[in-house]
């Protein structure tokens, strides 16, 4: 199989150059060359939001192109009209925030979408540029030969988001850690290699449309994502699980102080771990245990000196200590 990735040496992108590497096949990365590309791959060089920055692109045929782009969508619409007669499919990694606010817990591919997205955009706001660059997919390749990933939560090694990075990282500082309850709460994510793998056969397997990528729901729970931390680290971490009204209460924000965590029972729980997957997993998705997934992103982190890269375009993930500590404090804990 001849492969491009568009960008290829971060996080989803990175992973799928490299499972794609692995299987021996014929890899084509395009990016700016601000990192070091994939071993056994192809780089060409380019910036897909300058003038005349696709040129590298402008020769070469490829029996699929992978897009991770997750900013204007008018940078979709440029490289696949100009991929679409050189290329066999055209898979594109959205997110399950393109579906319209908030969508019940058990929706499918079918529920209803973001309004006011277009494929020739400028950047809005990310589920519009996201449900833009599927727009923008499908208007040069067709239904028939685009691939929409709608992912969650991705989780894994080269994280550059910083969600189970900091929590990797407090917990390997040990002491009391604020651990938002309940226990059982099921969590829903994918991990980056596992969304790869996926991507790999959706493309040899010649799929088309949209799919939900993410585990089944209740595939991990918090007590098990973080119990899978404190082992990772080998800390000295206690943690003191919260309920939810104390920790709303205090002001925290779910799912940016606390990362991967929201309220049991809310929108937001529907919508981020409440999907359903089915369509995925008859289609070869499969999910490894949550110990894998936390043990080998702590390995990496440890690789590379224990500070994760950063999305200059994320929200920076955490809470601050000294207001973890006042919420333990009043808690009892």
């Amino acid at each position: 199989m001849r492969l491009l990735v568009l960008g290829g040496t971060e996080f989803a992108g990175r992973a799928v150059a490299e499972a794609a590497a692995g299987r021996g096949w014929d890899v084509t990365v395009f990016n700016r060359g601000r990192h070091a590309p994939v071993p056994g791959t192809r780089f060409l060089r380019g910036d897909r939001t300058a003038p005349d920055g696709l040129a590298a692109l402008t020769d070469g045929a490829w029996d699929a192109v992978v897009d991770t782009w997750s900013s204007a969508p008018r940078a979709v619409q440029d490289a696949a009209r100009l991929l679409r007669r050189r290329a066999g499919r055209y898979v594109y990694v959205s997110s399950c925030s393109v579906y319209a606010w908030a969508p019940p817990a058990g929706y499918t591919e079918e529920a209803p979408l973001v309004e006011g997205a277009r494929a020739d955009a400028d950047a809005t706001d990310y589920l519009r540029d996201k449900r833009g660059g599927e727009l923008a997919a499908v208007e040069a390749f067709g239904a028939d030969r685009s691939v929409l990933v709608r992912a969650g939560l991705i989780l894994g090694p080269y994280e550059n988001v910083g969600r189970l990075p900091w929590w990797l990282t407090r917990i390997a500082r040990g002491g009391p850690v604020l651990a938002p309850g309940p226990r059982d709460l099921p969590l829903q994510y994918v991990d980056v290699r596992d969304l790869a793998e996926w991507i790999l056969g959706a493309a040899e397997r010649e799929l088309s449309g949209p799919y939900n990528l993410l585990s089944p729901q209740g595939h991990a729970t918090t007590g098990e994502l973080l119990d899978a931390c404190v082992q990772a680290t080998g800390a000295d971490a206690d943690l003191r699980w919260t309920d939810p009204d104390t920790i709303l209460a205090a002001g925290i924000e779910p799912w940016t102080q606390l990362p991967v965590w929201v309220p049991p029972g809310s929108e937001a729980h529907n919508a981020l771990h409440g999907a359903d997957v089915s369509r995925a997993l008859a289609t070869g998705l499969r999910c490894r245990p949550v110990t894998e997934t936390v043990t080998d992103t702590w390995t990496w982190l440890q690789d590379i000196g224990g500070t994760a890269p950063q999305r200059p375009d994320r929200t920076l993930k955490g809470i601050d200590p000294v207001l973890e500590a006042r919420v333990l404090g009043a808690a009892g804990h």
